[in-house]
């Protein structure tokens, strides 16, 4: 008797048809999201720079390298060419003024010297010289003038005397006109005498006025040429530390070069370079601070280099208060260069996504957490901390702050933890 079988109701067959529907639906629905819905990426979160978007004190301002100088510093040039023959003291040293440093031979300029002084003692000589033959001349004349005004008064009595032994007859014409005549003469001679006598006295005074002017032009000739004598001696010129001495016993040094230089140790200043792009926003006056020691120092910009090198120019800037304990020579500080005054602004850290947004568009976290999506945002002003947010985000808002890099053109990311 035969017996029904009952039928199976999940057949190999049955089971293979419906694996082969749902791979395709599965297929089908891959390529739809691949094709038009959104490109997903699942991302570690303990890999990512999660921050929350904060409203805050935004002050901007940069960060530049700063060298602790001298407040003063002096240059030592050589005034004269020669030899080192000499170095008295060692670089670094603490100097005094006029204490002297090095000492040059210039056996040319030496000679040149005691040539000076010969010359200078020749002149003094013939000045001396011609003084004692003016003297013995004035003498000369003074005794010449002594006898004709004697002569004169010799014919002026006789004259006087024949003139009236003349009226009463005593004597003769001719013994009369020949007193006259002497009378006339011995006067004449004596104004002749008394301008020779001046005259003689002018010329001596202008001659001796002469050469007192030639001696007085050699005697600041030679005064100048003892100076550069003396300034093969270098001196310090004010109180200080020499620095960067550039000697060597026996090196030849033309006029002009450079031998070292003299740090004023009385203050210190701060120089800097700074990016040419804020060349128009930085000016004198305007406020840094820096850390040292773990306490805050203030500084101030005193003077501006506008002279552009290399793309950077450069500042100098003064402490506004205290100057730090310890602080030395050559030091470099990261001094913070304030651009503008606080003021409140929506807050978003730096952080490695701006280079590749350029600060358009940055992974926004959704409420959930689970999921970053792309949010278009527009940014203002920036330091080396944080970016201002202008459009796009409100405080609160939680952001993705890390390099964007891995992602290609993700439009979302699951954040997997």
């Amino acid at each position: 008797m035969d017996r029904a079988i009952p039928k199976k109701k999940w057949t190999t067959k049955r089971i293979l048809t419906i694996a082969g529907i749902v791979a395709i639906i599965a297929l089908i629905y891959f390529a739809y999201t691949q094709t038009s819905g959104k490109s997903r990426l699942n991302v570690d979160t303990e890999r990512l720079s999660i921050a929350e978007i904060k409203m805050g004190s935004f002050k901007e301002f940069i960060t530049v390298n700063g060298i602790v100088l001298p407040i003063t510093t002096i240059y030592l040039d050589a005034l004269e060419g020669g030899q080192i023959e000499e170095i008295f003291t060692e670089d670094g040293t603490v100097l005094k003024k006029d204490q002297p440093i090095l000492r040059l031979a210039n056996t040319d300029l030496e000679l040149s010297l005691a040539n000076q002084e010969t010359s200078v003692f020749d002149v003094l000589t013939q000045m001396q010289n011609t003084r004692n033959n003016a003297e013995q001349n004035t003498i000369r004349q003074l005794n010449q003038l002594a006898e004709v005004e004697n002569a004169l008064m010799e014919a002026e009595r006789i004259y006087n005397l024949n003139k009236s032994l003349f009226k009463e007859k005593v004597i003769g014409s001719q013994e009369y006109k020949s007193s006259e005549n002497t009378y006339t003469y011995q006067k004449r001679r004596l104004e002749l005498t008394k301008q020779t006598l001046r005259q003689d006295s002018v010329t001596n005074k202008q001659q001796m006025e002469q050469m007192n002017e030639s001696y007085k032009r050699m005697q600041n000739a030679l005064r100048l040429m003892r100076q550069k004598v003396d300034d093969l001696i270098v001196r310090a010129p004010v109180d200080g530390q020499l620095t960067s001495l550039d000697a060597e016993f026996g090196q030849s040094k033309n006029k002009g070069d450079r031998l070292g230089q003299i740090d004023v140790l009385s203050g210190f200043k701060v120089r800097a370079d700074i990016d040419e792009h804020y060349i128009s926003r930085v000016y004198t006056g305007l406020e840094a601070e820096f850390t040292f020691a773990g306490e805050t120092y203030p500084l101030r910009i005193k003077k501006v280099y506008t002279q552009v090198t290399n793309g950077r120019f450069q500042v100098d800037m003064e402490f506004s208060a205290k100057i730090p304990e310890g602080i030395r020579r050559g030091q470099t500080l990261q001094v913070r260069l304030t651009l503008s005054d606080e003021t409140q602004a929506l807050l978003v850290p730096k952080g490695g996504f701006f280079q590749q947004t350029g600060g358009n568009w940055i992974f926004k976290v959704n409420e959930t957490g689970n999921l970053a999506y792309k949010n278009d945002i527009r940014l203002g002003r920036q330091n080396p901390e944080y970016y201002e947010i202008l459009e796009g985000l409100k405080e609160g808002d939680k952001v993705i702050t890390s390099s964007y890099e891995n992602y290609g053109n993700m439009q979302e990311l699951v954040l997997k933890k």
